[in-house]
């Protein structure tokens, strides 16, 4: 399974050409990959607008996710990312529960906005560290965001990418499937196959993901570890451990 700072490269290379990006709570690996993102932006004279919801350092709102969603519904959030308990080959998501809706063996978070951004943004990333048949299911059993929409109607955004601890699928909007797009290092395609529970098809170009190089490193354990503290100071001290922090977590 990939570490936190190759999925968070991964996740970044999938959001470099928006200029906006935002990730829900709770979200603290897709939080890295938007720093970082912004960071390498910066260094090529660009800019990024970024919102962490949760971490008032890191968001141009005052007013949360409402602000958040008129942003989006104005057009002008490229990019967002979006989990599931259950995702399914077609890109349903499942953030209920498991089991009948009704009487749910095992409940989620709950659905909050995904239905509405899923359909708003152009560009979500599905990110589950988990790959398993439990999450990547060939059926949701409650749809909390649908993949795509009726014939005809209009829905500009929807899942692009879905990344896992194990590989990369791409999003075929033609087919409404997700296709194999890459497995990581140290992953075999049977693995890969075996452990996901709907059917995988393979993309074109198919391959391998590609690894950080050292300047990616640098940034991630320096200036995105740094700026991460402020917003999940545990998992930044955890996982980026050349980051500069004090023994509560937070940047030094």
């Amino acid at each position: 399974m990939a570490d936190a700072l190759f999925l968070a490269h991964t996740l970044a290379r999938l959001v470099a050409a928006s200029r906006s990006v935002a990730v829900g709570t709770n979200s603290p690996i897709p939080a890295a990959a938007t720093l970082l993102a912004r960071e390498q932006a910066a260094q090529h004279n660009g800019r990024m607008v970024i919102s962490i919801l949760g971490s008032p350092r890191h968001t141009p709102f005052t007013d949360g996710g409402r602000e958040l969603f008129d942003f989006a519904a104005q057009g002008r959030l490229d990019s967002f990312f979006l989990g599931g308990g259950q995702i399914d080959g077609n890109g349903n998501i499942n953030l209920l529960g498991i089991g009948d809706p009704t009487r749910p063996k095992l409940r989620f978070p709950g659905s909050f906005g995904s239905a509405y951004l899923y359909s708003l943004v152009p560009n979500v990333v599905l990110f589950r560290d988990e790959h398993s048949p439990r999450v990547l299911v060939s059926q949701v059993d409650f749809t909390s965001a649908a993949g795509s929409g009726p014939d005809g109607s209009y829905r500009p955004g929807g899942p692009r990418w879905l990344v896992t601890g194990r590989a990369v699928f791409r999003f075929d909007p033609a087919r409404n499937r997700f296709r194999l797009h890459s497995i990581h290092p140290g992953e075999t395609l049977d693995e890969v196959t075996a452990l996901t529970g709907f059917a995988v098809d393979l993309d074109d170009g198919f391959g391998e993901t590609p690894t950080p190089d050292t300047k990616t490193l640098a940034l991630l354990r320096g200036p995105v570890a740094r700026e991460l503290a402020f917003a999940y100071p545990r998992f930044a001290a955890q996982h980026f451990p050349s980051g500069h922090f004090s023994s509560e977590g937070h940047p030094a």
